[in-house]
């Protein structure tokens, strides 16, 4: 799969996704190193161990680069960035029934907003399924050559 390139010096705003969200009971928020086991462990569940182990990394960052959705303290959906390397946004993940809410677009802006927020001008999305979605979000365009990129030396399937 190949990695794809987004300008976040022009990334939309995401005030009012956010607010809609909050209206359904949905908070986006960064993960807290207390609730570390639980987000790992929910990440295998509904990933994969290597997205498990790429979310480990975040919680080694400060701030903690992976931001939860959250309902009554339910997890709906995560994502990663400065994980595989700084700069890359991913892995990430939503429910398949909480997909189509919005959930999956406000997790990819707070996590490029926070980037663009550390002093970015690019990010990598690496490793991309969706390049549609990514594309009609953030304008992600993809990195001609970049199959399998940073993963050659990956010693499984990424999913």
């Amino acid at each position: 799969m190949p990695d794809m390139l987004v300008r976040l010096y022009d990334l939309p705003c995401s005030d009012s996704l956010l607010a809609n969200l909050k209206e359904q009971g949905i908070s986006i928020q960064r993960a807290m190193a207390p609730d570390k086991m639980r987000v790992l462990s929910w990440i295998g569940e509904h990933s994969s161990p290597a997205a498990q182990g790429e979310a480990d990394v975040c919680f080694a960052r400060h701030p903690i680069s992976l931001f939860l959705a959250v309902k009554e303290k339910q997890i709906l959906g995560y994502a990663c960035y400065h994980a595989t390397a700084l700069d890359f946004f991913g892995p990430t993940r939503v429910l398949d029934s909480m997909q189509g809410k919005g959930i999956g677009k406000a997790l990819l802006l707070r996590s490029l907003h926070a980037l663009c927020d550390e002093g970015y001008a690019y990010a990598i999305i690496g490793g991309v399924g969706p390049a549609a979605f990514y594309e009609k979000c953030v304008g992600a365009t993809l990195i001609e050559g970049s199959t399998p990129g940073i993963y050659k030396d990956f010693l499984g399937a990424r999913t």
